[in-house]
């Protein structure tokens, strides 16, 4: 039996990364999209992400994409740079095999190894037994605050559940000025 391969992800599986994240959109309430982007759309993220140095990760098993993560910018303002949220897609088919914790383990990796200080996970629908909201706990993923019904979609109020994890010595230590994010900030300059 194989087994499941993290890797960077690249343009070829973005019909793939489309057809997850539009199974999600569709049905699900992690993500408060309710129309799921056009595969060009989805490519001009994928670009900006990976132009941008943010990881960009893809499970893969027997040459089949089973899920994505990412790792992008927070919030734009230059303060913000030493902090990414993740995002996790698994495809329908291989929830309950590990594939999230696989690429999450995969992301806060490379989100650690480009320096930055803290990956915030913005969680719809993060009700306690959420399975993202489970999968972030065992991660080391701290609870950090709610929104009470911020989103609506599928005939219901969602809440979204903010957690974050530290990394690189948090707070608690000054910028590395050799880290991607301080490198890209003094080239911006």
């Amino acid at each position: 039996m194989s087994s499941i391969t993290i890797r960077g992800a690249a343009a070829a599986d973005l019909d793939r990364i489309t057809e997850i994240y539009a199974d999600a959109v569709t049905h699900g309430t992690a993500s408060y999209e309710l129309e799921p982007p056009s595969r060009a759309e989805m490519g001009n993220r994928f670009d900006a992400l990976t132009a941008g140095g943010f990881p960009y990760l893809a499970a893969e098993k027997d040459d089949a994409v089973l899920g994505y993560a990412y790792a992008g910018p927070f919030r734009p303002r230059p303060a913000y740079r030493f902090v990414v949220e993740d995002s996790v897609y698994v495809a329908p088919e291989a929830k309950g095999q590990g594939v999230g914790r696989l690429l999450m383990q995969g992301l806060i990796e490379a989100a650690r190894a480009a320096g930055f200080r803290q990956i915030i996970a913005v969680i719809g629908d993060g009700h306690a037994d959420s399975a993202s909201v489970r999968l972030h706990e065992r991660l080391g993923f701290r609870h950090s605050g709610r929104l009470e019904g911020s989103g609506y979609k599928h005939g219901r109020w969602l809440d979204t559940v903010f957690m974050q994890l530290s990394m690189n010595g948090g707070a608690g230590l000054p910028p590395d000025p050799n880290s991607l994010p301080e490198r890209k900030f003094r080239q911006q300059k």
